[in-house]
């Protein structure tokens, strides 16, 4: 599946973000080794600590239907009812939760504007935290 096909899912799956209290939708399509592909959507939580990124949802619908090998993800994300304008980075959280998942060389495809930015998950998160550091 090429890039901008899958930023295409991923602005669809903005589509189904419950965004009540920031206006910010962010939605996200993932893509497996198996060329399966898991949609997200941030889904808001008026204790926002509750609150779960479009990133970790759709890793997480992955890992519960078996996915273990991801290629890459594309993340489209601005304000509700508007075309993203600009990049829409993932937040630190979703990019150590990736790092759990993905070698460094993982793809991270961000919608903005007319384009898109390409980065790799170590370009974007150089010093993970993994398990390794645990043992």
């Amino acid at each position: 599946m090429d890039d901008r096909e899958l930023i295409g899912i991923a602005l669809g799956a903005r589509e189904r973000t419950y965004s009540v209290y920031s206006g910010v939708a962010v939605g996200c399509a993932l893509l497996t080794k198996s060329g399966n592909v898991y949609i997200g959507a941030n889904i808001e939580n008026a204790s926002y600590g509750a609150t779960i990124c479009a990133e970790r949802v759709a890793f997480s619908s992955a890992i519960v239907n078996g996915e273990r090998q991801f290629v890459k993800i594309a993340i489209a994300g601005g304000l509700w009812g508007k075309s993203p304008t600009e990049p829409f980075y993932p937040c630190g959280i979703c990019r150590q939760f990736m790092s759990e998942f993905c070698d460094k060389d993982f793809e991270i495809i961000i919608a903005g504007g007319d384009g898109y930015e390409k980065y790799t998950l170590g370009e974007l998160f150089p010093h993970d935290f993994g398990g390794d550091k645990l043992r």
